[in-house]
């Protein structure tokens, strides 16, 4: 059902209960009817209706939201737990290729600050992050980057990331040919 058909719905149960109240003030009135106590009734009744009306389309939706939150909850815990175990059948896969990185920095001749600012490049931060984490300005960050690209023989950081995971993914067919050929 519809959020609009839900407020429908409960928009005619108030009036439904705004008038059905109002018939029993009339109908159990004692005295004659006097215009302004009407007037003033059907305000405290409307008031009423009108709050009991707003309180149980916000239970409503505050259940609804609960229920939704519970499966965001749900669906995160079961992501969070797919993650672990790709992350724990990958890991042989993962320790080797960081030996295999380790060797290329050692072959390139990288200092230690120029494999730190390597490896995080290579998990994707940004020149101003990685200054951050390793407590350093940005300049320094690029200028070390830039003498990896140069150690390396790489032309500057796509091609330098590209260098250790290009084959590690699968390649993606264009137009018949696969990026490989291309």
């Amino acid at each position: 059902m519809s959020e609009r058909s839900i407020r429908i719905r409960w928009a005619a149960l108030g009036v439904g209960a705004f008038v059905l109240l109002m018939g029993v003030e009339v109908l159990t009135e004692d005295e004659a009817i006097d215009l302004v106590d009407l007037a003033g009734d059907a305000i405290q009744t409307a008031l009423i209706v009108a709050s009991a009306t707003g309180v149980a389309l916000l239970t409503g939706r505050f259940q609804d939201e609960q229920d939704h939150k519970e499966t965001l909850i749900r669906d995160l815990q079961m992501a969070r737990a797919e993650g672990a175990a790709w992350r724990e059948r990958a890991q042989g896969y993962l320790s080797g290729l960081g030996v295999e990185i380790e060797k290329q920095f050692e072959e390139w001749q990288l200092t230690a600050a120029e494999r730190e600012v390597g490896l995080l490049m290579l998990k994707g931060f940004s020149h101003r992050e990685i200054a951050g984490l390793r407590g350093t300005t940005e300049a320094t960050v690029r200028h070390q980057a830039r003498a990896a690209y140069q150690k390396s023989g790489l032309p500057g950081r796509s091609a330098f990331c590209a260098y250790f995971l290009e084959d590690l993914l699968p390649a993606r067919e264009t137009n018949g040919a696969t990026r490989a050929q291309a």
